[in-house]
């Protein structure tokens, strides 16, 4: 066992990059050999972290003992600080609910003691918890690579297919897959196959561990050591696995996308029910405050003083704005990774910033943000209010950022709309026998393509070429897609031109190669329509519930605040006798009030304005949404003179 430490020590130990490391792997290591890491032994492998075992490990149990430390010397400060009116509060609470415990005598234990126990308890605690959090950490990271993997498996499979009809090397057709970057986490697996196969020599010994290793004990794993086993038996059973498999597959993620809608709804109902929860709760604590003086009692705490009903109105923000927040991440994970919101690069120079801003959001966002900066002074020269700064600048940001991601977004519809009958148009010409090059120019003559049309005379042109210089190993042809696929820049482009760049290249006949396609983007189109259109209704539900909260919150600062605070005035000057019901009158300020509501308002527009943005076409067009709900807020309150 020693022998195979200092083995395992020194391997690991190679790939440690800082002295830190070398420290915690010296002190923590020994925990990867404990029986209780089996599990996450079997994580991190699925995990693919690119660390080893143990160095991961040691990370975390040190990690564990710094929070620990922290945890400990926090407590103790704190209890030590602490009224001495609160603790024996507390120990008086203790003693009234533990069975027996007032017929024991406790002795008097000096505050320090206590501040030391406790102390040592919560680190204990804190410890653990990071370990678990650890362990934990791996077991999301082996789930997020399955179901990336179960995303994307399909379409490789599919992509095989066509290339199995042209190409008998199997490493070759991995490799090509392993390239497209459409295909995720799948790709990233049959890298690592090849990786394995490098390492060991044999093809056979890479496909057997990584199904062994990966998450996707019931997809990949399967997969790859049946992919072996057919291509075994000669590349037509190849070829007739791999178009039953495509169609099963096929088949279960349709059954995958019906469960995630499922799972949509009930997020929609749930947010709907916790973001007008806090503002009804807000609503009954201010009118329940008139009835119960003991909601606006004030207690000395180290920001200043405090009533429980500040407490409960702030709460209530934070709860809403992490609602939001939490709901608008839930939504971007359940979208499928194939029809997921593209990410959007900043060209390079500062004058291609400014001049794509119009159309690339991030290019709007480095525009617009500095503009935050005078927008913010100025209104706060004009005596806003901090809140309002805020809210506003974020409104004047968020309105043209959002604005270029919806303008964007619509383009790039546009194109996969027209792409899908460039595709088809040019299936056409092939099927007729025409060479490639001569069908996209014949179609960039004949077709318009609108917002496509473009693109298509520059892959026309490209392709009457004879050399190019972005052609590494001289094929013209499968360089003038790749520069296609760049400039349309769109999702569906990559994952079905990157499809015929491949197959062509592997010598697939291109009739079948575009028959194929036809097929392949005539789904993803009719999938992606078909998400739109569901999106589409969490959109609406997102305005509704804002819009609904914003016209409860008018309403009763309209016509209920001013109610409470004269019925509370009256009483108060009244006779307090018998029977009398004696009111706090200094329980509603409707001035203050109004304020504290129109910071609930506009906590749940914007947490509303994430949810419907995210669901839409992800986080730039949450920036529009929320903005426009925010403005919107202001507008109806600053219109009512409610702030």
């Amino acid at each position: 066992m020693a022998t195979e430490r200092r083995r395992r020590t020194g391997a690991a130990v190679e790939g440690v990059g800082n002295v830190l490391d070398h420290a915690l792997y010296a002190l923590f290591s020994r925990h990867a050999d404990d029986t209780d890491h089996d599990a996450d032994r079997e994580n991190y492998r699925a995990a693919d972290l690119g660390v080893s075992f143990d160095l991961y490990l040691a990370r975390v149990y040190g990690l564990s003992w710094l929070v620990a430390v922290c945890t400990f010397v926090f407590s103790a400060v704190v209890l030590t600080l602490l009224p001495a009116g609160v603790v024996d509060a507390v120990s008086t609470f203790l003693s009234n609910a533990v069975p027996a415990a007032e017929s024991v005598s406790v002795p008097t234990v000096p505050r320090s003691a206590v501040s030391v126990v406790v102390g040592v308890g919560c680190g204990a605690v804190t410890k653990r918890a990071t370990v678990a959090l650890g362990s934990l950490h791996l077991g999301w990271h082996a789930r997020a690579r399955q179901a990336g993997i179960e995303a994307t498996l399909p379409g490789a499979v599919r992509y095989l297919r066509v290339l199995a009809s042209g190409s008998t090397d199997q490493r070759a057709m991995l490799r090509r897959v392993a390239d497209q970057r459409a295909y995720g986490e799948t790709a990233v697996a049959f890298r690592r196959v090849l990786n394995e196969a490098t390492v060991t020599g044999s093809f056979d010994a890479g496909l057997e561990r990584v199904a062994r290793d990966t998450p996707s004990r019931d997809l990949l794993s399967p997969f790859l050591l049946k992919y072996r086993e057919h291509a075994n038996q000669g590349s037509d059973a190849l070829a007739e696995y791999l178009r039953m498999e495509g169609h099963l597959l096929s088949h279960r993620q349709s059954r995958t996308h019906d469960r995630v809608e499922g799972y949509l709804e009930l997020l929609a109902e749930l947010f709907v029910v916790l973001l007008v929860f806090p503002a009804l709760t807000v609503l009954i604590i201010t009118v329940m405050s008139v009835l119960a003086p003991g909601l606006t009692r004030t207690a000395a705490t180290p920001l200043g003083p405090v009533t429980t009903k500040q407490v409960i109105v702030y709460s209530s923000i934070a709860f809403v704005l992490g609602v939001g927040l939490g709901s608008a991440w839930v939504v971007a994970g359940l979208r499928p990774t194939q029809h997921a919101v593209p990410g959007y690069d900043l060209p390079e120079g500062p004058l291609a910033v400014v001049r794509s801003a119009a159309s690339n959001p991030a290019s709007a966002a480095v525009v617009c943000v500095p503009f935050a900066v005078p927008v913010g002074a100025g209104l706060w020269a004009l005596s806003y209010r901090p809140a309002n700064v805020v809210l506003l600048s974020y409104v004047a940001v968020g309105l043209p950022v959002g604005a270029a991601a919806v303008r964007r977004a619509r383009l790039d519809d546009a194109k996969d709309r027209e792409i899908r009958d460039f595709v088809h148009a040019v299936s056409g010409h092939v099927a007729l026998g025409r060479p490639f090059g001569q069908a996209v120019d014949a179609v960039a003559r004949e077709v318009d393509h609108g917002a496509l049309q473009s693109d298509v005379e520059s892959l026309a042109f490209t392709l009457s070429l004879t050399t190019d210089a972005r052609a590494d190993d001289g094929d013209v042809r499968a360089a003038a897609l790749d520069r296609f696929v760049d400039d349309v820049g769109t999702p569906m482009a990559e994952q079905t031109i990157g499809l015929v760049v491949g197959a062509l290249e592997a010598g697939s006949d291109t009739e079948q190669v575009f028959e194929t396609l036809q097929t392949e983007i005539g789904k993803l189109y009719h999938k992606r329509k078909e998400l739109r259109s569901t999106m589409l209704v969490y959109v609406a539900v997102g305005w509704t519930t804002g819009l609904l909260v914003l016209g409860i919150m008018v309403a009763v600062n309209l016509y209920v605040l001013d109610g409470f605070s004269q019925l509370a005035t009256v009483s108060a000057s009244g006779t307090t006798g018998a029977g009398t019901l004696a009111l706090n009158p200094d329980a509603v300020d409707p001035a203050r009030d109004r304020w504290r509501f129109y910071l609930v308002t506009q906590a749940t527009m914007l947490a509303c304005g994430w949810f419907a943005g995210t669901a839409s076409r992800g986080r730039y067009e949450a920036l529009l949404h929320s903005a426009g709900l925010v403005g919107v807020g202001y507008l109806v309150f600053a219109g009512a003179g409610l702030v």
